[in-house]
């Protein structure tokens, strides 16, 4: 199925006919939607892409005519995103309407917490962090769904004036998995990377949240619109066909 079928058709229709209402199948939780009776945007990852931490509310925000609902919650892995059932309301929202079932695309981020050094939360880069993401992959396809794998945004933490990026092996894991799979990667890691290390620490320093919330991971207003922009020109480009739902957002 290509995405062109998913979203092109329902784009060209005349504004009107995409009046905004109430969520009715979104699940409880902190999520964003602009809602439609075309097709959905799922953002599922962790705190850099979750409500009030990340850019997720942010990216929603930059897209009309399309029904986005983020599930990003902060702190979860490949690994406890489903072991917590966090997953299972993805595929719910994937199943439901049976024949009639809604479009989707989902938008998977993971790796922050990943890595080592979190109980219950990392996992094994090769045998582990692969085989979730491949997982997660196949079972969206499975449910009729597209995928896009989002790379994990950078950390923004400068040393000896040089931006470290010890989430690029996570990153080239996901590129390969999209090769794999045969879906499309979002290489934020890459994209981000190169525009906070052009930055310098203290420009960087402005996109996180305002003390006393204040870390190098976190994003906000500031971060939010930057990185949510970053993804939205990137996703443009993968699937040039969803041009018509990017909303002017100052």
């Amino acid at each position: 199925m290509k995405l062109s079928s998913l979203f092109i058709a329902p784009l060209l229709l005349a504004g009107a006919a995409f009046a905004q209402t109430p969520a009715a199948s979104a699940p409880r939780g902190e999520t964003t939607a602009n809602v439609a009776t075309g097709p959905r945007l799922i953002l599922v990852g962790d705190s850099t892409m979750a409500p009030r931490s990340g850019y997720g509310n942010a990216l929603c925000a930059r897209v009309q005519q399309v029904a986005c609902i983020n599930l990003a919650r902060g702190g979860r892995s490949s690994k406890s995103f489903r072991a917590e059932g966090l997953w299972d309301t993805v595929l719910a929202l994937l199943n439901e309407g049976g024949a009639a079932k809604q479009k989707t695309l989902v938008l998977i981020q993971f790796g922050h917490n990943d890595q080592p050094g979190k109980p219950g939360r990392s996992t094994d880069l090769a045998t582990e962090f692969g085989p979730n993401m491949t997982g997660y992959v196949k079972e969206v396809k499975a449910a009729g769904g597209e995928v896009v794998l989002v790379t994990p945004l950078t950390r923004r933490t400068f040393k000896a004036g040089e931006l470290p990026n010890d989430l690029r092996p996570w990153a080239e894991s996901l590129v390969q998995i999209g090769a794999e799979q045969g879906v499309p990667v979002l290489d934020l890691n890459a994209i981000s990377h190169a525009a906070v290390a052009a930055m310098g620490q203290a420009q960087a320093d402005t996109l996180a949240e305002a003390p006393p919330r204040f870390d190098r991971t976190h994003l906000g207003p500031k971060g939010a619109a930057l990185f949510s922009e970053q993804v939205l020109e990137g996703l443009l480009k993968l699937r040039p066909e969803l041009a018509g739902m990017k909303t002017l957002v100052p």
